[in-house]
């Protein structure tokens, strides 16, 4: 399964190919948003640039996925909504960690899926290692 890239958000993509977690960031008004879009929800400008994330965060909500099951993810996995250091939340899963174990506010950092030759993705896991069982 792949993500749908467009035109505007392939930069992060991109990036994420180099191992660089972005947020785009309104030139205008400099306000932080993700998921990455054409315009700033706050000004309406349509100048931006992006920043590099620092790579740390905590867990801001998670969801335990057991069904349906899919051959291309090992169930059950982690999704969850990470809130950066920045302020800017991003969906993405959390790996390293048993299900039960994950706390609301937890601190986790980046770390990257391989996914396919062309594709990178980051993941998050416990900034302090956590036993799987």
């Amino acid at each position: 399964m792949r993500p749908a890239i467009n035109r505007d958000n392939a930069f992060w993509f991109e990036a994420a190919k180099q191992r660089r977690l972005v947020i785009q960031r309104c030139a205008a008004c400099k306000t932080l948003r993700h998921p990455p879009g054409p315009c700033c929800p706050h000004c309406g400008s349509f100048d931006w640039d992006t920043v590099e994330a620092a790579g740390t965060g905590q867990v801001y909500s998670y969801i335990v996925a057991h069904h349906p099951p899919h051959p291309a993810f090992e169930m059950p996995y982690v999704v969850a909504l990470v809130e950066l250091t920045e302020g800017t939340r991003l969906v993405t899963n959390l790996v390293g960690i048993a299900p039960d174990k994950i706390e609301i506010g937890m601190p986790v950092v980046l770390d990257w899926l391989e996914a396919d030759p062309e594709l990178t993705l980051p993941v998050f896991r416990p900034a302090v290692p956590q036993e799987e069982s």
